[in-house]
């Protein structure tokens, strides 16, 4: 896996490079990051921020198979559902500027849009409320494109699907159960979102996100796709091991139709930061966003004890107490994260390589190092 490095610097909350100051967790914090490579993940960054404001960074493995080069240890990444904070915030500032309330249904902005007869179960917008797409309890699931071998990847990997259709495909799909009796991870729940974004709007939701956070936060490393099919340089490279085999396949370069955001772990911190330190919503906003129900049994062996807000996951400290976070993975990049409920403490991992296998024990060591990172260990 090459030479484990660590780095050890200091960062405004913008993510602007500072003087450097020693962090006395950074070799810690290095023990983490060569635990998850030691599953076989190719490279890993982290970033954790303290109490004052510095980061302490630690990288492990290479950046591509059959080199040495270093992992960068800002490199960008494909934040994938880790994008869904964002897109809850924007919702939930138009609620608090009284532009849409979130008890509202989503027929109301998007009349004719959710309604479909998924294996005989009735799909209706009009029963469905923004709150349940923002909390996971709408009941609609997804039909996505994958890819579920290395003839799939490089076959498909260019393969363009509109927002529109893939919600289409969505609707053709049986609901998990009725609005609000259960919980179902959904991406298509919030592809509606997205669209409801626009409705109130008039602007693409990537536009509101530039406008209401990534601009006023300075995070200048968090770029979108734009049709691009690979990422800025610097970048690790990110593998996927399919199933039936052990073989490592590059899967950087591919077309994401969902459009989520590149980004870099400064920038994520920075986003987490300023999110749960109220810099972003209101607290009548926040305290809705942090409402949270009970996830399903699948989902809580990746997160033990978690539950869901909106677009936000709160997950138990070994140390007392909790912290919110959203994940998310997309072609061999897994991006985990934490942030205290302060906002004062945060960490961001990414990791290079998809290993389905070892998906519980990659989720693990992660939880592991974000732990670490913010109880002070």
């Amino acid at each position: 896996m090459g030479t484990a490095a660590v780095v050890i610097a200091a960062s405004a909350i913008s993510g602007c490079a500072g003087a450097q100051v020693p962090r006395d967790d950074g070799p810690h914090l290095q023990r983490y990051v060569d635990a998850i490579t030691a599953l076989g993940v190719t490279g890993v960054q982290a970033r954790a921020v303290d109490d004052a404001g510095r980061s302490a960074l630690a990288v492990s493995g290479v950046a591509e198979t059959d080199t040495e080069r270093p992992v960068p240890h800002n490199g960008y990444f494909r934040v994938a559902s880790a994008t869904k904070p964002m897109v809850a915030t924007v919702v939930l500032q138009l609620a608090g500027e009284g532009r849409l309330s979130i008890d509202d249904s989503v027929e109301a902005y998007l009349p004719g849009v959710v309604v479909g007869t998924g294996a005989g179960r009735e799909i209706d917008g009009r029963r469905i409320t923004l709150r349940q797409l923002l909390q996971n309890t709408s009941g609609l699931l997804d039909d996505y494109p994958g890819f579920d071998s290395k003839a799939q990847y490089y076959e498909h990997r260019f393969d363009t699907y509109s927002r529109a259709e893939l919600i289409r495909r969505a609707m053709a799909v049986a609901p998990a159960f009725e609005p609000g009796q259960g919980w179902a991870y959904s991406n298509t729940n919030f592809l509606l979102a997205e669209s409801i974004i626009e409705s109130v709007t008039g602007n693409s939701w990537q536009v509101e996100i530039e406008q209401r956070i990534l601009r006023p936060l300075g995070m200048r490393h968090s770029v979108w796709p734009s049709g691009s099919t690979t990422l800025p340089d610097p970048h690790a490279r990110a593998y996927s091991v399919f199933p039936g085999s052990d073989e490592l396949v590059d899967t950087t370069e591919v077309l994401d139709g969902t459009e989520n955001l590149i980004s870099t772990t400064a920038d994520m911190n920075t986003f987490y930061r300023a999110l749960l330190g109220g810099k972003l919503l209101r607290p009548t906003e926040l305290g809705e966003m942090q409402r949270t129900v009970d996830i399903d049994d699948r989902t809580e062996l990746l997160w033990p004890g978690g539950k869901y807000g909106l677009g936000l996951v709160q997950r138990p400290l070994p140390c007392g107490g909790e912290y919110w976070g959203h994940g998310g993975g997309d072609a061999g990049y897994i991006t985990s994260d934490g942030v205290a409920p302060d906002g004062k403490r945060s960490v961001v991992v990414s990791q290079t390589t998809a290993l389905p296998e070892k998906m519980i024990e990659q989720e693990a060591e992660a939880s592991e190092l974000v732990a670490h990172a913010l109880c002070g260990t």
